[in-house]
């Protein structure tokens, strides 16, 4: 991901119109202050300078008005500090977008954040996100609480220990679920098909995020399950190519079912190994109508190997960059179910502090011209799971999947 160079301001004071006054009853107060405004000198501001930013001539008087007003008549305004106010009027600026994958983080909430990337971090393991304003599973990571509590893709969470979720963010959410290994939390889930909801009670504990799972099946078919997009996918995938070139695979399974996503390069890092080098794997179509095409630079080792994709609605974000790119350039089939949707690009810009913001910077387009936003990708072949087909460790998705590679080995 690409990050900005930090912007610096600064200057020591700001003087503002305030139309508002704080003597009396309520409606004296405001009825008086309206009648006779009073100028406020807001001293003690630093890293402001008036004409240092495009500002759209925005009037940030009512701002000030409610910083004052806070400092001169809330009951508790000594027990809050100066930053958490910044801190809490910054992530209402990015909330205002409207964006679910726009995200302020505080520096406690950036080091988070880093820590999800680098795949090590304690919690229940899954990846939450926002479909249709409700807050979702997108997916629960192999052999995290999460997947063994029973949680699957596509499921609702109504609340967390019995806060209703209804109109959180995704980083609010993530800060209640997080905690210290061997705490409980107690997530109500809906999912399609029950008749109500359900509590589920999960045991918080270290993750360590799976990346690369590789097995040889009958037939020489290599099966490699692609977990996450984190910092070291592009790495351990290279371990199981090459585990692959050297048991003479004839052909490949790649499982991306329930993978989030994670590094747009990484992505393109792993396709390098299925496109001959230049190959498109997608465009980012930003806004004012510019458009960067990212295209793979590895060494195509596995380009002619036959290959099928698992996807589920699990697979959100890079791994329906690849999977996609797959399709498009190589017409390789899809196995599985609808994938989640993700089809936005986002950036994490440092700021100042030690905070960060992740902003929604532009769409994704694949080779076809697709735009992954709200649709996701069709599997070619559709098979459904449920607790019946699944049960006693099937796999009805795998089993279709070498099925078709069997088919394609033998023509």
């Amino acid at each position: 991901m690409e990050n900005l160079k930090k912007n610096s301001l600064a200057v020591s004071a700001l003087v503002v119109i305030v139309a508002a006054s704080v003597g009396g009853g309520y409606s004296w107060g405001l009825a008086k202050g309206r009648q006779i405004p009073k100028k406020v000198a807001v001293s003690g501001v630093t890293n402001f300078e008036p004409g240092s930013v495009n500002t759209d001539n925005a009037d940030f008087g009512q701002f000030w008005e409610v910083w004052q007003l806070i400092k001169e008549s809330y009951l508790r305004d000594k027990d809050v500090k100066a930053e958490d106010k910044v801190y809490g009027a910054t992530r209402g600026l990015v909330n205002s977008l409207g964006d679910p994958y726009s995200e302020f983080f505080p520096p406690e909430d950036s080091k988070k954040f880093e820590e999800d990337i680098r795949g090590n971090f304690s919690g229940i393991g899954a990846e939450i996100g926002i479909r249709k304003e409700q807050l979702v599973i997108v997916a629960p990571l192999k052999g995290t609480p999460a997947e063994q509590a029973g949680l699957k893709a596509g499921d609702k969470i109504l609340a967390i220990n019995a806060s209703s979720t209804e109109g959180i963010g995704v980083d609010d959410a993530v800060r209640l679920i997080r905690g210290p290994r061997n705490t409980d939390v107690t997530l109500n889930i809906f999912r399609d098909g029950w008749e109500k909801p359900k509590d589920i009670v999960i045991t918080r504990d270290n993750i360590q995020v799976p990346t690369v799972d590789f097995e040889m099946k009958d037939g020489g078919i290599a099966y490699v399950g692609l977990r996450s997009f984190n910092a070291n996918a592009g790495s351990l995938f290279a371990d199981a190519a090459v585990k692959a070139l050297q048991n003479d695979a004839k052909g490949i399974v790649l499982d991306l079912r329930n993978d989030p996503g994670g590094y747009l390069d990484a992505a393109v890092n792993v396709a390098g190994w299925f496109f001959p080098q230049g190959t498109l794997v997608v465009s980012e179509a930003e806004r004012e109508g510019v458009t960067q095409e990212l295209k793979t630079y590895g060494n195509g080792a596995l380009k002619d190997i036959p290959l099928v994709v698992l996807i589920n609605q699990g697979s959100a974000s890079a791994s329906e960059i690849l999977a996609g790119a797959l399709r498009d350039n190589r017409k390789v089939k899809l196995v599985g179910e609808q994938s989640f949707g993700k089809g936005t690009v986002q950036e994490i810009l440092p700021l100042s502090g030690d905070a960060s913001v992740k902003l929604t910077v532009a769409h994704w387009v694949l080779p076809s011209g697709k735009v992954l936003e709200n649709g996701g990708l069709a599997p070619d072949v559709e098979v459904k799971t449920d607790d019946e087909n699944t049960k006693d460790g099937k796999d009805p998705q795998l089993e279709k999947a070498l099925e078709i590679l069997k088919k394609q080995i033998s023509n």
